[in-house]
């Protein structure tokens, strides 16, 4: 694996790289256009079969990883090292998101919890089981957690189970949202809930678990969204999925064109 960083402040440019013998990270120091430094950080056993999901945490500039071998690894992005791994999921990880002025990172895996981590301490705190509430359950989609994001004290998570929006202090569901088929990604804009995933449209739900619309969208199953919260004028819904088209909605209610690939 090969990682770029720059680093603005001093536009020096730390590249990344993992040795397969011995099990180290090796890290090269751009100082200046002539002279590099490479140095051997740490050993590690660390194997990371797949990474299915990266956040970054600006509370302490370092990068959440979700990898297939269970666990959660933390890469301090200015240093350049792996300062901890939080172990609690026994099955692969599938999203991680941060709740940045509570100190806590989620993680939700093929296990089918949501473990709720101190990133003080690196322990997990909290550990949901969402399948496991009947409300949630859906046996026949399995119980693997595909989505999953927060916002103040509030928390989005699907999959197997249903989309479904959770009050975080009393660690309850509060709304589940009937949605066909598995959520794969899913986002809070303003007073609604977007979500995508098993079919060709953007689901606009309300916070109380109505499905207000559903956008049709080109790929025919949408894996990802993004929303541009950088311009109150210009709010840009992106979308993408089964296909080499990237959806692009400059209003929420309509398709305005495709960028295609």
């Amino acid at each position: 694996m090969n990682m770029s960083v720059y680093n603005n402040n001093n536009n020096k440019r730390f590249f990344f790289t993992s040795l397969s013998a011995p099990q180290c990270v090796a890290v090269s120091v751009q100082i200046t256009p002539c002279v590099l430094c490479v140095v051997c950080l740490f050993r590690s056993s660390l194997e990371i079969p797949e990474i299915n999901s990266m956040v970054i945490s600006p509370r302490d500039n370092s990068l959440i990883v979700g990898g297939g071998d269970n666990n959660i690894h933390i890469l301090d992005l200015e240093h350049g090292v792996f300062k901890s791994v939080l172990q609690g999921h026994s099955d692969y990880i599938h999203c991680v998101s941060v709740r940045e002025r509570e100190g806590e990172i989620l993680s939700g895996g093929e296990d089918g919890a949501v473990r709720i981590w101190d990133c003080r301490t690196g322990q997990s705190v909290h550990c949901i089981e969402v399948y496991k509430y009947e409300s949630c359950a859906r046996p026949q989609y399995g119980k693997w957690i595909s989505c999953l994001t927060t916002e103040s004290d509030w928390m989005l998570c699907g999959g197997g189970p249903s989309l479904s929006l959770w009050h975080l202090r009393s660690l309850s569901p509060t709304s589940i949202f009937p949605l066909s088929g598995c959520q794969r990604d899913a986002s809070f804009h303003q007073d609604m809930i977007l979500a995508v995933g098993e079919g060709a449209f953007v689901s606009h739900c309300l916070l109380g678990g109505e499905v207000k619309a559903q956008i049709p969208s080109t790929p025919q199953s949408l894996n990802t969204l993004q929303i541009n919260t950088n311009s109150s004028e210009h709010r840009v819904l992106t979308v993408g999925g089964s296909s080499d088209h990237i959806d692009v909605f400059t209003n929420l209610s309509y398709r305005a064109f495709s960028l295609s690939f």
